[in-house]
């Protein structure tokens, strides 16, 4: 029987073959071969997290015990504590300026909070960043105020950008007590009068106030002198203590590292141990859900592009300077209008936590590869009014999602000191990197950036086991499985650890 197809058909059908190869292409088995003899480079990256304090967090709430436990559980190292402005009255610890005699130093809402941390902390290095300035040490032609009930989010605490006090003693003063409250049982205030506290808990680093482009716009230069004179200041009080610098928001300004970096821009002694930056996946308000992964993960990729540029510059001005990108998450199109009147905020799905924890994960892979010293998911909890989408927990009860679960797979499975070894991969669908790890196991990391399966072979791996958060765990720890073969199914987001036997 002769058919003859219509002329449309006819353009169409190599469209219809291409898109046919490709789907077939797709479905079958991707294949690592791991060159185990081969060393990359030993990794010196630490998965961590952030900790941001908000009403949740304190005392009596359904959240509070579940969450103070996830984190004690957890283990980690480096996680960063940062009171901040939206809540003054939870992270600024004098909120009036000192006056005829008097100060208004008030730990009483501040503590609970903090010294529920480093219990959870105890035994690791923690980054503590009481990140707000008192506002009235700024100059401001507007009017400042904050809300009495501590629980009430305010945007407006923060005004002006110059420091009243030109010579930025008055804040390093601040910075100083406020250590010396946490550190040496007390302090003396500005007129002399002794505030006991008695805590002697040593903190092994503090980070220099937060995404200083945002807050207060300091220029590199006016940051740099500030930094200075705070560390200067609270090393009087703690010598040992080491400090992280910059925690910009935005890392696409060279000129921050450039002249931060330089030490003749700095004071004789003044310590660079650390530099910190952030970075936020965001989608579009009508991005669909489905689109969402290709746009996170893009991003993701011209991030790691902006890492690799600001190492060359701490490599050459200061190469004994660590580096800890110490916000690391997403951020959905509708938190972007959590402060409009009226705003409800949408539910959010259970994948969008897979996503997230695939991307943070994928982040977490290539940050080993470069020799990133600390690697922090961002943030332990939010909340509706405070970027729920960027929580790892349940604002409800503190039962941590699928982003905890990730870093947890993380955090117990690598670490500094693994080897990175070489692996035959170039698949842009799912992500893999080979550790040997001290103790002689051999692990491979899995990163489905997709949300459909893919079947993916590890050779060597039958008999070996595969620990996995994914859809079908969901809000529950990791799951584990023995391997009868050297082929895993990975689900849609999935991030699995395949040992080898």
């Amino acid at each position: 029987m002769n058919c003859k197809l219509p002329a449309r058909t006819l353009a169409a059908l190599p469209v219809v073959l291409m898109l046919s190869l490709l789907s077939a292409a797709q479905d079958q088995v991707i294949k690592f071969t791991v060159s185990w003899d081969k060393v990359v480079r030993v990794s010196q990256t630490t998965p961590t997290l952030q900790v941001v304090v908000n009403p949740p967090l304190r005392r009596g709430t359904p959240v509070h015990d579940n969450t103070f436990q996830a984190l004690h559980d957890l283990g980690a190292d480096y996680v960063r504590y940062v009171p901040w402005l939206p809540y003054p009255k939870l992270g600024v610890a004098e909120l009036e300026p000192p006056k005829d005699g008097k100060a208004s130093w008030d730990f009483s809402v501040i503590d609970p909070m903090t010294i529920d941390f480093l219990g959870a902390t105890k035994g690791h290095p923690a980054i503590l960043n009481f990140s707000t300035i008192p506002q009235w040490m700024f100059v401001s032609d507007k009017p400042w105020s904050y809300p009495p009930d501590p629980d009430q989010v305010t945007w407006d605490y923060e005004k002006g950008t110059a420091l009243r006090d030109p010579t930025m003693k008055e804040v390093a003063d601040y910075y100083a007590r406020l250590l010396a409250w946490y550190t040496q049982g007390g302090f003396n205030d500005e007129f002399g009068k002794r505030h006991e506290s008695g805590y002697h808990y040593s903190i092994s680093h503090w980070e220099v106030l937060n995404e200083i482009d945002f807050e207060h716009h300091f220029d590199p230069e006016t940051y740099t002198r500030l930094y200075d004179a705070v560390v200067t200041a609270m090393k009087k009080v703690q010598p040992d203590m080491k400090f992280v610098g910059l925690a910009l928001a935005l890392e696409t300004e060279p000129h921050f590292f450039e002249y931060f970096l330089d030490h003749k821009n700095h004071e004789p002694g003044v310590p660079l141990d650390f530099i910190s930056y952030h970075f936020y996946a965001n989608a579009t308000p009508d991005e669909a859900p489905e689109v969402e992964q290709f746009t996170y993960f893009d991003q993701a990729e011209g991030f790691l592009k902006t890492v690799r540029y600001i190492e060359a510059i701490r490599k050459r001005l200061s190469p004994e300077t660590k580096t800890t990108i110490d916000e690391l998450g997403v951020i959905s199109a509708d938190d972007g209008g959590q402060n409009d009147p009226g705003h409800i905020t949408k539910p959010i799905e259970n994948r969008y936590w897979n996503l997230a924890g695939a991307m943070y994960s994928y982040l977490f892979g290539e940050m080993t590869k470069m020799g990133i010293d600390v690697a922090g998911e961002s943030q332990l909890v939010g909340f509706p009014t405070q970027y729920p989408s960027v929580s790892m927990v349940d604002w409800n009860d503190g039962k941590p999602n699928a982003r905890f679960w990730a870093l947890k797979l993380l955090h117990d499975n690598f670490g500094p000191g693994d080897k990175i070894v070489e692996i035959a991969e170039a698949n842009p669908y799912v992500y893999a990197v080979a550790f040997s790890t001290p103790d002689r196991k051999r692990r491979v990391l899995l990163v489905n950036k997709r949300d459909r399966k893919f079947e993916v072979s590890v050779a060597g791996a039958v008999a070996g086991q595969i620990s996995f958060v994914d859809q079908t765990t969901s809000f529950e720890p990791p799951a584990t499985a023995k391997l009868s073969s050297d082929s895993v199914t990975l689900g849609g987001y999935s991030v699995a650890v395949v040992t080898l036997p």
